[in-house]
């Protein structure tokens, strides 16, 4: 196949045109062109006349003529098949078991299983269906289940968010879009240059992965912790999950961000942390239509076009980095907590992002030196200011909240205006520089003003900050080999995901899972009797 770059269709041109474009810019007949995919497709807002632009992979009756001629936009498709990894030659009498359900341990255990290693996986939480049952109980009615919510059980914190895939260059990311396809996820998340599937798909798309996994001889036990991991002569071998002993001499953590307990269990028993940073703020959610405005101007309601997105970075003048993350088109700002008298708040989305609402994080750097420069500091930073929101909101799981107007002029307020707050337990009139350090707040202070100007509406008003928001990602780091993503002082265990400190969304923690069961894979070999 040949890869062709730079061509464009207008708003009003249709993709039924592409292969149209495909031979004018070849130069060949039109039965040259056997056929074409998608390779990756970008929207690009900054021009008068908005246009889509596309990389696309063609196969032609004579390839080698085309490519005679060399042009900067015309080169070879590259191989970027994922190939699996060779097993290695050490043999395993247990089979290896994976802590953790969310993306980096789904794709751990789907890799082992595909490679007839047969893991056992173990998830704190409950089976997605029963799990959203619990969540929506919470949302409801303000009850937590602190095994069970947004941050525990089937498919992690990411099967209650938008569903963003960030793209990075990295082999293995070709080989998880193709296998979210293979479980329900849209064809195109295959090409656009900012995919994303919505919370509504991601719940089915995790249950049939979770049922090929079964099928290829894994076995899952959801509702179980782990309690203990089992040490000798500076090896694991075996866990402790639900006061049951298992063995094992392989042991993938993919534990997740907020899993503080296990952390400091792995703590005492000699996994070696490091503390690292991290970011804290809060929610920013503004009128949906001010962004499609702001983003796309006089375009704002052409049906070709999607619910507008940004991703935004600010350095403030104290020398704290400020940026949005995670940001939300459509979409509604969700109770997450999982520590009871603790209010966290995410943000999510459907796959249609239809909400009247966009919100995104607004967080602002923290440094180790900000909390004592101690992993055991670094959670309790996080649990503090969760436990300062939830007196805050009124110790019922309402989230405090503040007019933008109102944050810039340090004064609470007194109610909402023209946007009205998602949070489905309700939120609470607040002063959000209660809560949070005051160089957090400074930061964010100027950073929204500082924002306006890359993106008009940003210091609307009438928009919300909603807090808090502390669970980006993981406050410590469990350091690894660089060679083999073992611990370091523990022979047999895989620090993975962003428990770990090792990833940073979906696609960061389904990599890592991948690269920890490739190394794994690669060392030994696992036959059950």
């Amino acid at each position: 196949m040949i890869r062709i770059q730079q061509i464009h269709l207008t708003l009003e041109e249709d993709m039924t045109l592409l292969p149209e474009k495909i031979i004018k810019k070849l130069r060949i007949a039109p039965e040259e062109l056997l056929s074409w995919r998608i390779h990756k497709e970008t929207f690009d807002a900054r021009w008068r006349h908005m246009q889509f632009t596309y990389t696309l992979d063609c196969t032609l009756k004579h390839e080698e003529n085309v490519l005679k001629h060399p042009h900067k936009d015309i080169t070879k498709t590259p191989d970027e098949r994922y190939r699996m990894p060779k097993k290695g030659v050490v043999g395993l009498v247990h089979r290896p078991i994976v802590v953790g359900f969310g993306p980096a341990g789904m794709f751990a255990a789907l890799l082992l299983a595909q490679m007839g290693y047969q893991p056992l996986i173990l998830e704190r939480g409950e089976c997605v269906e029963k799990r959203v049952k619990s969540v929506e109980h919470f949302w409801k009615e303000g009850i937590l289940n602190t095994e069970s919510n947004v941050q525990f059980g089937e498919g992690g914190a990411g099967t209650f968010s938008d569903g963003k895939f960030t793209r990075v260059k990295d082999v293995r990311i070709r080989k998880i879009l193709e296998e979210f396809v293979r479980f329900g996820a849209p064809e195109d998340i295959l090409y656009t240059a900012h995919p994303h599937i919505g919370t509504d798909l991601l719940r089915d798309i995790v249950k049939r992965m979770r049922e090929e996994i079964l099928r290829l001889g894994a076995e899952i036990r959801f509702s179980t912790r782990l309690d203990d991991i089992l040490i000798e002569k500076g090896e694991v071998c075996g866990v402790v999950a639900n006061g049951e002993v298992i063995p094992c001499e392989q042991l993938i953590l993919a534990i997740g961000h907020s899993a503080r307990d296990t952390m400091r269990m792995l703590m005492k028993r000699g996994v070696a942390v490091e503390p690292k940073a991290f970011a804290v703020g809060a929610r920013i959610e503004h009128p949906q239509r001010l962004i499609n405005e702001a983003q796309y101007k006089a375009y704002a309601n052409h049906p070709r076009l999607k619910a507008a997105e940004y991703r935004l970075t600010y350095p403030a003048s104290n020398g704290r980095g400020v940026y949005t993350f995670c940001m939300c088109p459509g979409g509604y700002v969700v109770p997450s907590a999982s520590m009871e008298g603790g209010v966290v708040v995410n943000g999510m989305s459907e796959h249609a992002r239809d909400g009247e609402n966009a919100n995104s994080a607004l967080l602002v750097q923290i440094r180790p030196e900000d909390y004592g420069n101690d992993p055991e500091k670094a959670i309790q930073f996080q649990e503090t200011l969760e436990k300062k929101a939830f007196q805050a909101g009124g110790c019922s799981y309402k989230a405090p909240a503040q007019l933008v107007k109102d944050f810039l002029a340090h004064q609470t307020s007194k109610g909402f205006g023209s946007v009205v707050p998602t949070y489905a337990l309700g939120v609470t009139p607040a002063n959000l520089h209660t809560i949070l350090p005051s160089y957090v707040c400074e930061a964010m202070e100027e950073a929204i003003q500082g924002l306006d100007k890359k993106l008009k509406g940003f210091a609307y008003q009438d928009a919300v900050l909603i807090g808090v928001e502390t669970r980006s990602s993981s406050p410590i780091r469990m350091i690894r080999n660089k060679e083999d993503c073992t611990s370091i002082q523990i022979k047999g265990i895989y620090p993975c995901g962003e428990g770990a400190g090792y990833a940073g969304g979906i696609v960061s923690a389904a990599i890592d899972g991948l690269r920890c069961s490739e190394q794994l894979i690669g060392m030994y070999h696992y036959h059950q009797e």
